[in-house]
């Protein structure tokens, strides 16, 4: 049986992130989505969800006032842009708190703190140290499954990004950083501010770019070192 899974949160681009994670989870599930701590509610009294994802910082109601009204409230995992905000929602017992951008890793030890009591002896490995194997980008007004194989690499375009799998490239609004907490970091590695590279799509490199088959990606002078190490390891 899965676990039911309420997303807050006034950003799109904060959904976007907290939906993939979900769906490269097998045990959880999206029961629903929710702009504002007001329709959250509203949500809740006609649903029962078992985790609760919920943004602070929003419009009209705060995430840690929608908390204190709620009669029954679910597992709370707070996520944030801002720090300050932590010691609020562990003071109302919130499982746990996330800084965005949220980092699959970093997802998975909040849920494990949610659900461990729960589990009853199942294999926690089976179901939530696994590493993503696709990813879901906002594109032409639909969520796009791109598998993680499929990527060569990625392209930052100030608030956009490209994502390049061999096929018709995917723009997204959505920062690099962003996406760069999203991949697993043992496949893909930053090589510029503006680049992400996955490793195994690599077939040659200089002490100034990668290249993938013809495609040349420049190497970001304060990235030189780190991917140098990176690829002689490799």
């Amino acid at each position: 049986m899965k676990i039911r899974c309420l997303i807050v949160d006034d950003e799109p681009p904060a959904l976007d992130v907290l939906r993939s994670h979900i769906a490269n989870t097998p045990m959880l599930e999206v029961a629903g989505e929710c702009h504002n701590a007001m329709g959250a509610f509203d949500f809740l009294q006609r649903q029962r969800v078992d985790l609760l994802f919920l943004d602070i910082q929003m419009p009209r109601l705060l995430g840690t006032d929608l908390l204190k009204a709620l009669a029954d409230p679910p597992k709370v995992i707070f996520t944030t842009a801002h720090r300050e905000y932590a010691m609020d929602g562990f003071d109302l017992n919130a499982v746990d708190f996330l800084l965005k951008p949220i980092s699959f890793d970093r997802f998975l030890k909040a849920v494990q703190k949610a659900v461990l009591p729960d589990m009853k002896g199942l294999k926690t490995e089976d179901h939530v140290n696994e590493s993503p194997r696709f990813l879901y980008f906002r594109a032409d007004r639909k969520m796009v499954k791109v598998l993680l194989n499929d990527i060569s690499h990625v392209e930052g375009l100030k608030d956009y990004v490209k994502i390049h799998t061999g096929q018709q490239p995917l723009i997204t609004k959505q920062t690099i950083m962003a996406v760069e907490e999203m991949l697993p970091a043992d496949e893909f590695i930053r090589v510029h501010r503006s680049f992400i590279v996955s490793v195994r799509k690599i077939t040659s490199y200089s002490p100034h770019a990668v290249f993938i088959g013809k495609e040349e990606v420049p190497i970001g002078p304060l990235y030189r070192n780190q991917v140098q190490k990176i690829l002689t390891l490799k």
